[in-house]
């Protein structure tokens, strides 16, 4: 029988395995800037202590992907999305944006953010087909986010299935 994976919340003894997952994501397609490691070494403080939330994907008792959910002032950036390559192709990456979006819609969120690249194409597909769409980049945080998006939660129908 297939084990079926688990969505969870961070805690702080998963600070490690938020902070690995992560940064083999950057390396393997971009690079660690200054402002991903000051969030990935101190989630605790920076994201959670802020009004937001990290969610883990554990698999198989193994921790395979997490998100963030960072209290941003134009609303709740998605961030730090990362499962581990050997899980990849799973679609664990689309099962945890459906939990976001759904977890965000109970919370009564009017609308989530995110910066992507544009050189991440598969990434980019599933946004859209989750019903972000594009607007212009202002003020991103990190010299890689060329693009940004925006899920209005207001008028969004429903989260995708997966």
């Amino acid at each position: 029988m297939k084990e079926k994976l688990r969505i969870i919340p961070f805690k702080k003894q998963h600070t490690k395995e938020f902070h690995d997952l992560n940064i083999a994501w950057l390396e393997k397609y971009f690079y660690v800037e200054d402002h991903d490691r000051e969030v990935l070494e101190n989630p605790q403080s920076y994201i959670i202590d802020n009004g937001g939330f990290i969610f883990m994907v554990e698999y198989q008792n193994e921790f395979v992907g997490t998100v963030a959910l960072i209290n941003e002032k134009e609303g709740f950036e998605l961030s730090k999305m990362a499962v581990d390559p050997k899980y990849q192709g799973l679609k664990f990456g689309q099962q945890l944006m459906s939990y976001c979006i759904n977890f965000a819609k109970e919370k009564k969120w009017k609308k989530l953010l995110l910066y992507s690249n544009r050189s991440l194409e598969n990434a980019i597909y599933i946004y859209r087909k989750f019903g972000f769409i594009e607007v212009p980049v202002v003020g991103s945080p990190y010299s890689r986010g060329d693009i940004k998006m925006i899920l209005d939660l207001k008028s969004h129908k429903k989260s995708e299935r997966v």
